[in-house]
């Protein structure tokens, strides 16, 4: 009489063991926006006096460990109060661009829910991910409306609004890469900042709190998207990502990380600085570099990194060392952002 076994872990589907351990990760993902979330109209004080943006104007002085503008010798010799104005719109313009790219996001996450089948845990997630960064749009209007008017994006970047749609709806993996591409730039400044132990303003402290503990979800949520979709795809479609990947990491870097035209303009900056500050130096190369030491570590988990796409990271000037682990501090001073 043949008995039969029980199934042991050997005899689970791997593909199936793959979608378990994926759904697993969303579960816990969307457990976590549940358990821990934030309201910018109740979780930051604006009505407190601190908040004034006049008052102690000096904490909006650009911070030098975190800011390539702020250690530069040509903004240390100016007057505090030029100093001052240089950091309120700086710092505006950043959340601003934050908010615009927050938008794009929601954006094309919409059109990829669309037509997930219904029980997909993706839905779940992103739609609380979209209620967030809805949330993180509020946010920093509210920090633009008290500081200082400024445009964010680029006229000619912002128009790259129109290409999430069709991304989300049916490039999701090329989405999900130019999500890391605006997000991690972003996280990376903002905890640099917040790790610098100066006094900054209360405005920017509560702000990039928020946008630094929820964030971290998000980025986690695109790098196991992209987990679990890239290594799947047939060659041809991954040896496309493999090179497209740090293409979009340098062109919306670039947009996230560098100010419009107009912030060069209203401050006077030489030319020469400017280009010495976000283009030409070595240092700013690195800064900049930097931003996508997570990135390259996932491109190498998923296999896009390969011999012609190395050189691709390596001629956009974003080539480097990979991290170890997640948001693994900088390992020397030197490439502190």
């Amino acid at each position: 009489m043949t008995t039969m076994s029980a199934p042991t872990n050997h005899d689970v589907d791997p593909v199936v063991a793959e979608a378990q351990a994926y759904a697993e990760k969303l579960l816990m993902l969307s457990e976590a926006s549940v358990n821990r979330h934030f309201d910018p109209f109740e979780d930051i004080d604006w009505d407190n006096p601190e908040f004034d943006p006049d008052y102690k104007p000096e904490r909006w002085v650009l911070v030098t460990s975190a800011d390539p503008i702020g250690r530069h010798p040509w903004y240390q010799a100016l007057p505090l109060d030029e100093k001052i104005a240089i950091g309120k719109v700086r710092q505006a313009n950043v959340a601003k661009v934050g908010l615009q790219f927050e938008a794009i996001l929601i954006i094309g996450m919409m059109q990829h829910i669309f037509n997930l089948k219904n029980n997909d845990p993706e839905f779940r997630y992103c739609s609380h991910e979209m209620i967030e960064e809805h949330n993180h749009t509020l946010m920093f209007q509210e920090m633009v409306n008290r500081v200082a008017d400024v445009p964010g994006m680029n006229p000619l970047v912002r128009q790259l609004r129109h290409l999430a749609a069709p991304a989300g709806a049916l490039f999701p993996n090329f989405f999900f890469m130019a999500v890391l591409a605006g997000e991690e730039p972003i996280d990376h400044i903002q905890k640099d900042i917040l790790r610098s132990g100066d006094d900054i303003h209360p405005i920017m402290r509560g702000v990039m709190a928020i946008h630094v503990a929820e964030e971290a979800r998000h980025i986690s949520f695109a790098h196991e998207f992209l987990k679990k979709n890239v290594p799947a795809q047939p060659a041809f479609n991954k040896a496309v990502l493999s090179i497209a990947m740090p293409i979009i990491m340098f062109v919306l870097g670039r947009a996230i990380a560098t100010p419009p035209k107009t912030f060069f303009k209203q401050f006077d900056m030489p030319k020469d600085v400017r280009k010495e500050l976000f283009y030409g130096s070595k240092e700013a190369k690195q800064v900049f570099a930097d931003y996508f030491i997570d990135v390259r570590a996932l491109a190498e988990e998923i296999g896009l990194m390969n011999p012609i796409a190395k050189k691709v990271w390596k001629l956009l000037g974003i080539d480097g060392p990979s991290s170890r682990y997640r948001s693994e501090p900088k390992r020397s001073a030197k490439h502190a952002a």
